[in-house]
């Protein structure tokens, strides 16, 4: 039996200088050293394949927030509009206004185009009609107006096709890329910011379609979803971790509510399609639905991050309230939770994260539907961020690639920055006992 082998007892000192001693000091270090740098290799492996992904999302995105317009020289031809000048300034003259004929403008107008005349959108005519319900008094005068092009002419002019490669594979006709020159030759056509992008709703046409439908259908989901999860999360956890008697009953909750938080997000959805929307007949597709269905999902999330907070402040301080005679309900209201806030508002502002950046259930109460008006209230129907990327992810328009990038930027935008306040609020208010 060697030394090293031998009882305790029957040890002598150890000689740290023997070479066996040495030799298994050397191979403790070298693993360590290995395990640091295996540790630093996930880490840039991770840091690799994440740059590669934002890179590849901000390279195909920026251009998103850009549209290419062509100029036009319009005359509000109250003859081709088909409407009365002298029924303008009376009552109802705004509606006269409103259902005018600008497509049979726009064809007229677009024939200064030559050549380039069917570069146009075909919701071009929207931006005469917003133009001249601006302002009236340009009933019968002309002015020049940018309206935007076709989808393709506006990839031309972003420089998203290789025009160096065969015309048969390069996405773009020889005919496009004959008009798309005409417009820069003739100085007709301009790229900047796309504010129609951030204020407008889903479109059929990739020039035309915006993101702030699907934006405000997210903000009202979450406002439902937070005005439901917070409050009885927040109190579940009180009652559980303060006031509930130990016995079995609890432990079958708090084993339900730690199942719950394990559940796929998908069957959330189920419930919410078999109750919400077939029982209680809530309107289909609307935030409403979806506040209620990830307030339902996040709810076990905030019960467990809300218990932690709670179970953290120390015992001394309900000791120190109920020896001054507070009740036991001022105790965990007035001192308790007010200690505990910042680690429970931590974890709703990761919940609510998590129901930011959900499909799976949204897409079984219909908030999967085609949408093209920004929503006015929560019970009209309603798209959201990720469900947006997911329906423009899978259009086969070319134009929709780069919108579905640019959506994908404005959520990593807004995941980043709740993040950041979850992170912000845990080291501002973090207190330690």
């Amino acid at each position: 039996m060697t030394a090293l082998a031998a009882p305790l007892a029957e040890r002598g000192p150890t000689d740290w200088t023997s070479t066996e001693m040495t030799q298994r000091i050397a191979r403790r270090y070298r693993a360590e050293r290995n395990f640091r740098r295996l540790g630093l290799l996930a880490l840039l492996v991770a840091a690799s394949f994440l740059a590669f992904l934002l890179f590849t999302i901000v390279r195909d995105g920026w251009t998103g927030f850009q549209r290419s317009e062509a100029r036009l020289e319009v005359v509000f031809d109250p003859a081709v509009l088909g409407v009365d000048p002298a029924a303008v300034g009376r009552a109802g003259g705004d509606r006269l206004l409103a259902t005018a004929d600008y497509p049979a403008l726009l064809l007229a107008t677009a024939a200064q185009l030559g050549p380039a005349a069917d570069t146009l959108s075909d919701a071009a005519w929207l931006d005469l009609r917003e133009t001249l319900q601006a302002d009236p008094t340009l009933l019968g005068q002309r002015a020049t107006i940018w309206v935007p092009v076709r989808s393709s002419i506006d990839l031309l002019a972003k420089g998203k096709f290789d025009l160096s490669a065969p015309s048969d594979s390069r996405g773009v006709s020889d005919e496009e890329v004959a008009d798309w020159r005409w417009l820069e030759r003739e100085n007709r056509l301009r790229t900047g910011f796309n504010g129609a992008f951030i204020s407008g709703a889903d479109s059929t046409e990739p020039e035309l379609a915006g993101i702030g439908g699907a934006a405000l259908g997210s903000l009202f989901t979450l406002a439902i979803t937070i005005a439901i999860a917070f409050p009885l999360g927040v109190l579940s956890a009180v009652w559980l971790e303060e006031f509930a008697p130990r016995g079995w009953l609890a432990d079958v909750i708090e084993l339900s509510i730690n199942n719950l938080a394990a559940v796929p997000s998908i069957i959330f959805g189920l419930l919410g399609l078999a109750f919400f929307l077939n029982i209680a007949g809530l309107p289909r597709s609307s935030p409403l639905v979806g506040g209620i269905t990830l307030a339902l999902m996040i709810m076990p999330v905030i019960v467990i991050a809300a218990r932690v907070a709670i179970k953290s402040v120390p015992p001394s301080i309900r000791d120190a309230a109920l020896g001054i005679g507070a009740s036991p309900l001022q105790v965990v209201f007035h001192h308790v939770l007010p200690l505990a806030l910042p680690g429970i508002m931590t974890g709703t502002i990761i919940g609510i994260a998590r129901a930011l950046g959900e499909t799976a259930p949204l897409l079984l109460i219909g908030m999967r539907a085609f949408v093209t008006d920004v929503p006015q209230g929560v019970t009209q129907s309603a798209t959201v961020l990720p469900m947006q990327v997911f329906l423009w992810s899978d259009d086969v328009q070319r134009g929709f690639v780069e919108k579905t990038s640019a959506a994908i930027l404005i959520l990593l935008v807004i995941l980043i920055a709740m993040n950041s306040l979850a992170i912000y609020l845990r080291n501002r208010f973090e207190r330690r006992w």
